[in-house]
């Protein structure tokens, strides 16, 4: 199996496991990740999930053998296949973090933007490299990485192919934190043990307000936020959140 799925705690982890090909996203494991992401979005065991790499690289893209593959009548061809895998990691309700451990290039980078925020090992290295190949993006390397990062760093990466290192990601701001390299799958643990502990419900909310506010203007995100806040307003997590706090207690939330 080329991707692994197991859950340790309330952490959900999603390994790629096929090193020898640079865990290059082939049809079998983009579908395998998307049926996991459906599966887990309701099970309530998994609270955080973590995605990773094996090998020296975290993934060096879409295998483009498969690229071109016939399918039959009627069947999703290998686009189809890649764009419900990004589209489900897009869209999960629950918090997402990126471990990259190596190599984030071309799919993977486009992986690594579909995920919430970065945790990166401090050999990691991240670039679009489509255009090394002759290769059109479709995963959201030219319509997301200028969201992720400044416009000029972005057509950089897209124009050159060049990459850029994991201290070079969290200073034009994709990365969030850096570690050692031994370090990576512990501290992606601790911190989805850390965002297990706060209220699904409501990091479900800010998670879809937040992915849409760039999309809209100030005032309509703004209104987003307070319907949003009525919603909330009746669900049990922040009742048992604000007694918690009165009776000076460590919350238990429930996600409704």
């Amino acid at each position: 199996m080329s991707v692994s799925h197991a859950k340790n705690g309330p952490v959900g982890w999603i390994t790629l496991e096929r090193p020898k090909a640079m865990n290059a996203l082939n049809r079998e494991m983009a579908a395998s990740i998307t049926a996991t992401l459906t599966a887990w979005q309701s099970d309530p065991e998994v609270r955080v999930v973590v995605v990773t790499g094996t090998g020296p690289a975290f993934c060096a893209g879409a295998d483009l053998k498969q690229a071109s593959a016939p399918v039959g009548p009627g069947e999703p061809d290998f686009m189809d296949v890649l764009a419900a895998f990004f589209d489900t990691l897009r869209a999960f309700p629950k918090p997402v973090i990126a471990a990259v451990n190596g190599l984030a290039l071309a799919g993977g980078l486009e992986t690594v933007m579909a995920c919430d925020f970065v945790i990166a090992a401090r050999s990691a290295t991240f670039g679009d490299a489509h255009s090394n190949f002759g290769v059109f993006p479709g995963g959201g390397g030219a319509a997301i990485l200028p969201r992720k990062v400044p416009a000029n760093v972005a057509k950089y990466m897209l124009f050159t192919g060049d990459s850029l290192s994991a201290e070079d990601m969290k200073t034009y701001g994709l990365v969030s934190e850096v570690v050692a390299d031994a370090e990576l799958s512990a501290r992606a643990q601790a911190i989805g043990e850390k965002l297990a502990q706060k209220s699904p419900l409501v990091l479900a909310r800010m998670k879809k307000v937040a992915n849409e506010a760039t999309d809209k203007s100030t005032a309509d995100a703004l209104r987003h936020e307070l319907l949003e806040l009525r919603n909330h307003q009746r669900s049990y997590d922040i009742q048992e959140g604000l007694r918690a706090f009165a009776e000076k207690r460590k919350p238990q939330f429930k996600g409704y």
